[in-house]
């Protein structure tokens, strides 16, 4: 019997599994920058540009030349600026700081089983914007949502006689569709604006992207993807889903905490708004501590501290949930946790370590700077609104995230290309940055190559056993079409009214 033509999405996963890993893609793009470096250099390739001097911080006139990685210089640049690339990449430090209080969050219980209370005693009818809220919030701690909140929504739903797979739906939107939004600043935001510093130092070596320069247009997006959630949920996905004839085995009692967890709970939160306390008085009066100069936040110790800030918001928490449930019983076990949640960042580890010598050895060819200066001169001709292009962006990034599902890697490869180019053409890097996160988010939840898409579908599969890709597909594919079409819109009304995306960060370049 002859096969059914394959899905335009069974294509996709087909491609998609043959791609190379992420640290294999940095290594070929680092081959082709050499050998692209040593082409352009035999050709006596320059570029004109106003840009920033790396020394003495003036804008002027500046003129470069394609440096080639295969000369002598280049060769010695590429075998002793290994280390160095590594330990200074911008984004490494953050991330790891931040994990250590995250992760001893995450590892202790104290972030699933807030999760767990705060959804379980939602009143029924805020159920599905709870489940949706706690999936956005979840991206503070990483992964911790996909294992935790998406089979807890499903359960949740099942317990108010609801559709299961409309909840684990709703968890997964907020999760993974609004992996962008919060309201928190998360792991992922200094990851992201590292590598947008380390992009935009190709033009101007002064200009840093701080992880809050998106805080505030993510704040609004996490209302964006709970109201849109919410609504595609009630209005689109249950009422398609119908009334579920399954076994009804699972009961809320296997989301209840037991009397331990929920001291543990409460002591865990006091201790959190004890930190917040602590941090408002080093920061609210004027000549506090934590505040700049003049009295001002947005150029602050505080907004430079925020990684720090973050770290002790989860870490004492952390500690005081697993000292109360018995999980920390001395200061061993609180580094353990350190120790196990710094183990499981050991691929992100990995891949940055390649990402660092791709951006490294880019820069050095000045290739950025002959990309962005061309391709400036070329959409200037084209005459396309700016806006219009972010959008067009926004939509490729969307496209290639059906392709290549690790939100660093991605932005590692494009950030180099399109910070300095959009830079060109007087948008800033942090706006940039904010149309790329929109077009990663939307498409997660379609994408059979993030990698926690196989455990969504495997979570489905509780709930009838012929579930599989194209169940989770066809639940998604309303919130990511809605959610992409949607934040487009907030994007452009953002853009149209000159909001600054996050604390002093800018619109222009």
């Amino acid at each position: 019997m002859a096969k059914s033509p394959k899905s335009v999405l069974d294509r996709i996963e087909i491609i998609g599994n043959k791609l190379p890993h992420p640290v294999s893609i940095f290594l070929i793009f680092t081959v082709f920058v050499i050998v692209i470096s040593h082409i352009l250099y035999l050709f006596d390739v320059s570029v004109t540009f106003t840009g920033v001097d790396s020394e003495t911080g003036e804008r002027g006139e500046q003129t470069v030349n394609a440096m080639s990685l295969l000369t002598g210089e280049g060769i010695a640049y590429i075998f002793t600026s290994v280390v160095e690339n590594f330990t200074t990449f911008v984004a490494l430090g953050p991330v790891l700081v931040a994990m250590l209080g995250v992760g001893v969050a995450e590892k202790s219980g104290y972030i699933s089983a807030l999760m767990t209370n705060t959804v379980t005693k939602a009143p029924r009818r805020l159920v599905t914007p709870i489940v949706v809220l706690m999936g956005v919030m979840s991206n503070v701690a990483a992964s911790v949502g996909y294992v935790v909140l998406v089979p807890l929504g499903a359960i949740i739903f099942l317990g108010f006689r609801r559709h299961p797979l409309a909840g684990l739906a709703a968890a997964f939107a907020g999760v993974s569709g609004g992996y962008s939004a919060n309201l928190l600043i998360g792991t992922n935001d200094p990851l992201l604006a590292g590598i947008s510093t380390e992009s935009a130092g190709i033009l101007d070596a002064t200009y840093e992207v701080l992880a809050t320069d998106n805080w505030y247009f993510m704040f609004v997006s996490t209302f964006l993807v709970v109201i849109l959630g919410t609504l595609i949920t009630d209005k689109i996905v249950e009422p398609r889903l119908g009334e579920y004839k399954g076994q009804t085995d699972a009961t809320m009692e296997k989301s209840v905490l037991n009397t331990v967890e929920k001291k543990g709970l409460i002591y865990a939160n006091i201790s959190a708004v004890l930190v917040a306390l602590g941090v408002l008085l080093l920061t609210i009066f004027p000549d506090a501590p934590l505040r700049g100069e003049d009295g001002s936040i947005i150029e602050s110790p505080f907004i430079s501290s925020i990684i720090f800030i973050m770290m002790l918001v989860f870490l004492v928490p952390g500690i005081v949930y697993g000292a109360v449930t018995r999980q920390v019983k001395n200061d061993k076990d609180v580094v353990k946790l350190m120790d196990d949640s710094i183990m499981t960042m050991a691929g992100f580890i990995v891949l940055i370590f390649f990402a660092a010598q791709f951006v490294a050895l880019f820069n050095f060819s000045n290739l950025g700077i002959i990309i962005a200066v061309n391709g400036a001169g070329l959409l200037e001709a084209i005459n396309l609104n700016s806006t219009l292009i972010l959008i067009f962006f926004i939509i490729i990034t969307a496209l290639i995230n059906l392709f290549i599902a690790a939100d660093s890697a991605k932005w590692a490869i494009m950030a180099p290309i399109f910070v300095p180019l959009f830079m060109q053409l007087g948008i800033a890097p942090e706006v940039t940055q904010a149309a790329y996160r929109i077009g990663d988010s939307s498409t997660n939840i379609i994408s059979p190559l993030m990698p926690f898409f196989p455990l969504v579908v495997a979570f489905t599969q509780r709930y009838g056993r012929d579930n599989g890709i194209g169940t989770v597909i066809s639940l998604m594919l309303p919130y990511s079409v809605i959610f992409l079409i949607v934040w487009i819109v907030l994007f452009g009304v953002w853009i149209l009214f000159g909001i600054p995306f996050g604390p002093g960060g800018n619109l222009t370049y």
